[in-house]
């Protein structure tokens, strides 16, 4: 996206949201639940920072939760990790759009989106989404919560987002410096192409910037961090001396918190995403766990890619990781080598026969819906299926030393029957519900289920093999954006049951 304008004053929608998050602040300790949008969350340029936050934001994750409250890890708040995806959630990360989202929906195929997308009944969707996880219990929490945590009196909060901030902003000099001058201007503009010479130089150094930066608003910061501009400074032979045009690269799916990193027995894993477009989202992720004082356990390396959408747990004995068009077996190897999943056996669900943009991810054609119970695209169902899905399966061996090895157990299992070999029971859903985003359900634990598609969530409950509860909620206005209520979240925190 290219602009040359003026900066507008008006505020962004995602700065508007602000007020919001103030009032829920304000009764933290009267509900149960917080909601963190990564939106909030500072972008990064990568993810490699030679810098980190310390944890000013913890109180976020203690506030009206107690000792104990998370569960039986003595009230260890810090402690990420889900065992499996029937756990019951209590602590989910979001992103809600803003003014990032708006900047995508400028030219949605660019940014990756499926429609059109209007950004007012969007905000309103996830604002309403957000709600009703705080309803049932969860502490959510948005990404612009987190980034404006403790701005208002702690410097090293500010100086944190400062740093972040310098990382996204970008100062280059531009345009041809020629020796003339404007008649007139002698005296009161830099005219001769020394002084416009020092003069760029000087308003593209990191000292502005920083100047800059260090002058902003905690909303300009963050909308800065979001979109992360490029300012090309040019020589003028009026008034300051130079002008500038605006470039921007906003992080336009960062709404779509279940990507950027997985949420393992074990903790969280940062990513690595396949879209150029969303290079920033990881550095924006992890900047926001490490201001929860959440540890991060690693991160996919290049040449390995893995994305959030193809990870689901399954109980401490399994998981199951997609591979295909978006994440490889790099990655999931790299995970093993690392043991990062923590669990005994890792199935590989592997596309080789689709690798479609419209089942870009695993959860895009199935689900988890109960220790039991599952939901699948029906066309991938079978050996013959030509889009069918298969299964290598991985089991740890531990030697002597405590070491863990992965070695192949099972190979090229129909990804349908290696479920139903798991005890698994299958509703199935068709071609057209599954483009309507009708697996791509979100689980809260015990089979709450939250769905936004009304067909699909009434099959589910139809079912004999389901019996949890079902809550319908229209997303329309997001699912334009190539996603749905799963891809929405990152369940960071889940309790498992004794006895389970």
């Amino acid at each position: 996206f290219f602009f040359e304008a003026t900066m507008a004053t008006k505020k962004s929608a995602s700065a508007t949201d602000v007020a919001v998050v103030a009032k829920a602040n304000n009764e933290l300790e009267k509900r149960p639940s917080v909601t963190v949008t990564v939106d909030d969350v500072l972008a990064s340029a990568s993810a490699s920072a030679s810098y980190s936050p310390y944890a000013q934001a913890a109180e976020l994750l203690r506030a009206g939760l107690g000792g104990g409250a998370l569960g039986e890890d003595g009230g260890e708040y810090h402690r990420s990790g889900q065992v499996h995806e029937n756990d019951e959630a209590k602590v989910v990360v979001v992103c809600e759009p803003g003014l990032q989202k708006s900047m995508g929906a400028l030219h949605p195929a660019a940014a990756l989106y499926e429609r059109f997308v209007n950004i007012e009944l969007s905000i309103s969707e996830h604002a309403n989404f957000r709600e009703t996880l705080r309803r049932k219990g969860i502490k959510v929490l948005t990404v612009r919560e987190i980034l404006r945590y403790g701005l208002g009196d702690n410097l090293r909060c500010r100086i944190d987002l400062e740093d972040l901030a310098m990382d996204m902003l970008t100062y280059r000099a531009g345009g041809e410096i020629k020796s003339e001058s404007a008649a007139g201007d002698e005296e009161k503009t830099p005219n001769s192409k020394d002084k416009l010479e020092k003069s760029i130089e000087e308003h593209v150094g990191d000292e502005y910037k920083r100047k800059v930066l260090e002058n902003m608003s905690p909303d300009q910061l963050i909308d800065v961090i979001l979109t992360k501009p490029t300012v090309t400074v040019k020589p003028s032979f009026r008034d300051t001396g130079v002008s500038a045009s605006y470039e921007f690269e906003p992080l336009a799916n960062l709404i779509f918190t279940r990507d950027q990193q997985i949420t393992t027995a074990k903790g969280i894993v940062m990513a690595n995403l396949r879209s150029s477009q969303r290079r920033h989202e990881i550095k924006i992720m992890k900047f926001c766990f490490l201001k929860l004082g959440i540890e991060v356990l690693g991160q996919v390396d290049y040449p390995g890619y893995l994305e959030g959408g193809d990870f689901f747990p399954a109980g401490d004995d399994l998981c199951f990781v997609g591979v295909g068009l978006r994440s490889n077996e790099i990655a999931v190897k790299q995970l093993m080598d690392k043991d990062h999943f923590g669990t005994r056996r890792v199935a590989i669900v592997k596309d080789l026969f689709d690798k479609n943009q419209d089942r870009m991810h695993l959860d895009c054609v199935f689900s988890i819906l109960s220790n039991n119970c599952a939901l699948m695209l029906e066309d991938m169902m079978g050996a013959e299926s030509p889009t069918r899905r298969l299964v290598d399966e991985y089991t740890a061996v531990t030697d002597g030393d405590g070491n863990v090895t992965y070695t192949l157990s099972k190979e090229e299992v129909e990804f349908s029957a290696y479920l139903r070999d798991e005890g698994y029971s299958i509703i199935p859903v068709s071609a057209e519900e599954q483009l309507e985003y009708a697996c791509n359900v979100v689980n809260l634990g015990n089979s709450s289920i939250l769905s936004c598609h009304a067909a699909t969530a009434r099959k589910i409950c139809r079912s004999p093999h389901f019996s949890g509860t079902m809550e319908y909620l229209d997303y329309s206005a997001i699912t334009a954006m190539y996603g749905a209520l799963h891809c929405s979240t990152q369940i960071v925190k889940r309790v498992t049951k004794k006895g389970e």
